[in-house]
């Protein structure tokens, strides 16, 4: 099941306000993630969609086009997930490890967008990889 959507942001508030005051998303959690980036969920109350603002204040500049950060799935079976989406033409970016009850692993498609795999959580609206804050 697709679960979120998690684009990258340059400006973290500036992002907030675009899609809460200008498309009517409404502030989920947020958190911090291992790498150091912070992460916030909006969601939309009508759809029920996430969208995941990813902010990586020490990352090198991107492109325009660069904004997809990744796809987030729950599934189950990852471990035989993983090598049929790598026949597929995927590329395994991190192994799975665990987080809390979830297990987690992201890879990359064909085109090189990122995909999240999550396994396990208890519920619906547990944070992404990371810990959330606040």
């Amino acid at each position: 099941m697709l679960r979120y959507t998690g684009i990258r942001v340059r400006d973290l508030e500036r992002a907030r306000t675009f899609y809460t005051r200008g498309l009517g998303l409404t502030v989920g959690p947020t958190g911090r993630m291992a790498s150091g980036g912070v992460w916030q969920w909006l969601k939309d109350p009508e759809s029920g969609a996430i969208l995941e603002l990813n902010y990586y204040p020490d990352s090198p500049p991107y492109r325009e086009g660069d904004e997809l950060d990744h796809l987030g799935f729950r599934i189950h079976g990852l471990e035989a997930l993983i090598p049929r989406l790598t026949a597929l033409g995927a590329r395994l970016r991190i192994p799975p490890f665990k987080e809390g009850n979830a297990r987690i692993a992201f890879l990359a498609d064909p085109d090189g967008v990122w995909i999240e795999l999550r396994e396990g959580e208890p519920g619906e609206d547990s944070p992404p990889t990371s810990q959330a804050v606040g």
